[in-house]
Order: structure tokens, then sequence, then C-alpha cells
């Protein structure tokens, strides 16, 4: 039983292991945008296992893939030829668009970012690294040094320097009223200005749309306003893709392309959505700073031919489907139904995004105060009608998460947002 399950779950897991819900949820199975509980609830997912869940609970293509792989080897490290994470590979290379690029995979978004930030120091011989305030990298010793949000970084050990950059939120600090254009052009005085003042820096890392921040990104073209600077001075651009990548966005397949009008990234890290659930992440690199570093390395577990094999089988439906095009006219739909919802809403201070990839802020009614337990309360609702979500938020914001599977049709979407609708009604 559930309760029983929660018991054992709190004698031996760690107490900062969160869990969701007043009441724990057990998750038993799958289907296409739903999920079940192990109390026989049925429930339209809107989370995704956070974002992992890309095209579809128990998609056949995936699941076949997956046992006729197993049927044959699932596992013999990176020390042999292997050659389904080869052809993902290929397929990743030639989509990144960052020239002579090299991948390297390793078992989750945070070791992909563990691996960008030791290529970057190595290449660039710097231990200094920028990062954008508001942000999330994962949860290893290095990406936590990184960590943007408080709420999610435990310690203040760091091997690296690091250094805080403005523009991840474009609605709050202190460039809020300004311009589009006047935004970019103060954070790029500011960069420059901080420039100034620190040895050089390795690397700038960044996501495109700020994950666990709650959905929150910078006017179009930012990025690339920042490279033109960080290339003058040699300094590289880590796009961190983990969340925004694959076609999410609906717009651009990565995120980075809405600001790739200087180029791409010099790194790109991934993860999350590529496996459907299988554990892959990993790093796409130029291969003069891929190949920089002067030690033996290999990946025991990165790579493995059972999560290559469902990452080929997944991306192969997301590109044959047209899922990004999928995202960009639901996600469309999607938005503005919850931007209708919310208008009638004071909680609301905002619902941005783009694609599957939707955020609503919670504040306490015409202030800018976040409001955690209004937030956790639309969450409990949205549960009760039958809707999955998530949360997040920094910048002493309170946010809730919405990104469904992206092969999400236009029922679901209105069926969501009429529940959500709900679930915000609910706190006023």
């Amino acid at each position: 039983m559930t309760d029983d399950l929660l018991g054992r779950h709190r004698a031996v897991l760690p107490d900062w292991l969160a869990l969701y819900y007043e009441d724990p949820l057990e998750i038993t199975h799958g289907e296409g945008r739903h999920v079940w509980d192990a109390r026989g609830n049925r429930y339209l997912d809107f989370f995704g296992g956070i974002l992992t869940t890309m095209t579809a609970h128990a998609l056949p293509e995936v699941t076949k893939a997956v046992s006729e792989q197993a049927g044959r080897i699932i596992h013999s490290s990176t020390l042999y030829l292997n050659r389904p994470m080869v052809e993902l590979a290929e397929r990743i290379a030639q989509l990144s668009g960052i020239p002579d690029a090299r991948v390297f995979f390793t078992t989750s978004g945070t070791e992909a970012n563990d691996t960008a930030l030791l290529l970057a120091t190595t290449y660039r011989r710097s231990n200094t690294i920028m990062a954008m305030r508001n942000s999330y990298h994962g949860r290893s010793f290095s990406s936590v040094g990184i960590t943007g949000n408080r709420g999610w970084s435990p310690t203040s050990l760091s091997p690296l320097q690091t250094l805080y950059v403005h523009g991840g939120v474009r609605t709050r600090g202190p460039y809020a009223s300004l311009s589009d254009d006047g935004f970019i052009a103060a954070c790029v005085d500011d960069l420059v200005d901080l420039l100034g003042h620190t040895r050089a820096p390795a690397a700038l890392i960044a996501e495109p749309i700020q994950g666990v921040g709650g959905f929150t990104s910078p006017p179009d073209g930012l990025y690339a306003a920042f490279r033109e600077v960080l290339h003058e001075r040699g300094i590289l651009w880590i796009a961190d893709e983990v969340q925004t990548g694959w076609g999410r966005t609906g717009e651009h397949f990565w995120g980075w392309q809405a600001h790739g009008q200087n180029g791409p990234p010099d790194i790109m890290t991934f993860a999350k959505g590529i496996g459907n659930g299988m554990s892959i992440g990993g790093v796409v690199a130029r291969s003069e700073i891929m190949n920089c570093l002067d030690s033996n390395s290999i990946s025991t577990f990165g790579g493995t031919q059972i999560t290559m094999a469902a990452g080929l089988a997944n991306l192969n439906y997301l590109l044959e489907h047209d899922l990004q095009g999928n995202s960009r006219r639901v996600g469309g739909l999607l938005i503005e139904r919850l931007r209708a919802a919310a208008a009638q809403v004071p909680a609301v201070r905002e619902v941005r995004g783009r694609g599957l990839m939707i955020g609503i802020e919670i504040t306490k009614p015409g202030t800018d105060e976040a409001d955690p337990q209004a937030a956790a309360a639309v969450l409990e609702a949205a549960r009760e009608g039958g809707l999955l979500i998530g949360k997040g938020g920094g910048h002493n914001t309170s946010s809730l998460r919405v990104a469904p599977p992206l092969s999400l049709n236009v029922a679901e979407a209105e069926e969501g947002a009429a529940i959500l609708e709900n679930a915000l009604r609910s706190i006023q």
C-alpha cells in the first residue's frame, strides 16, 4: 500500500529527498499522456517526470527498442565499440548545429553539465565560471557551485569561482522596467563591466529558458549579444539544453536558437527528454574543446547500449511525427487558454513560456511577493482534479510548471487547462 511505502521511504531515504503532495503519490504505470497511481486513479500528466517523458508514456517504438536491445546485450561500457552509441552521436552531432562536433554521453543532466565545466576550465585554463542568476544546473559538487538559485544550492563550497550575471529573468530585477532592447543593452553593459573586474573566465553557462527557476527567460537575442562579447575575449558559451532541447519550445529545436544570430554555442549539454525516461545525458562540443583533456577518461554507464537504443527510437519518433511542430501548435493554444483563465485570478502575476514549456507565477494578490502556500494549494487542487503539474521558482518567486509530453493533443490540452483553471480559482 502507498501509506506503507511512504513510511519505508522515510525510514531509508534522505530527509531532503522531496516528495510532491501532502499525500505522496506512487505512480505505477502510464500510457500516452496519462499515468495511474497505486489506488487506480488516472491523471493527465503535464510534467512528464520533470520534462523527461518527452514523447509519450509506454511509447511502443521505445519499449520495443529497449526490449530488443535487452535481448542482445544491455551494457559493455565505453571501452568497446558500441554501434547504438555511435549512431545516436552521429544524429545529435548533426542536429546540434555545432561544427566538427563531438558527443560524449553521460547518465544525467547534472553529469553533462559537470563534464562541460571540466572541458571549459581545462580548455581555458581558468576555474572562473559565469552563470545566470536564478539558474539551476544540477546536484553535483561543481554544478551546485554554479547554481544561482538559493533553494537548490545547499553549500557555498565549490571548486569554482562563480560570477553571476543579470538577464535570465525578464520581469524582475533592476532592468525589468526597460524595453526588450533596453533590457538587453543593460545586461550587456553589466557583463562588460563584470569582465573588467575579474580574471578571464572560462565560460558562461546559461539555460535558454530557466527550468527549476520557473520557466523564466530573457528577450530573444540576449545570449547572441552576450556571445559577441564573450567571443571577442575567447570566453566559451555553454548552452544548458537539459530542459529546453528537442523541440519543446516549439519555435526552435534547441533553446539557444532563439539567440543564435552569432552562431551556435561552443558547448551544449542535453539530457531528460531524449531518453523518454531512460538515463541519458550528454555534451556536444567542437572537437578542439572536447579533445582538450590530456588524461584517460571513460564512462561506465554513459552511452550504454540499452539507453542508446531507447534514445534512437525516441528521437526517430519525435522527428518523424514533427513533435516540435506539435509543441508549437498545441503549446500556443494551451498558453493562450491559460492566460485567459489566469486573467481572472489576482494571485497569478504572469503566465510565460513558449511551446510546451509554460510557467505560471503565483504571488500574493496586488503584490510581487511570492506565495508558496498558494502555489502548493494549486498543485494539490490540480491533482484532485486529475492533473499532475510541477512547481519551481527562484528570485523569491513561486511558479507552477507545465510541461506535458510533446505528443499532447488539443483535446488533452483543453482538458488540462480546464482542470488548472479550476485549481487556480480555488485559491481565491
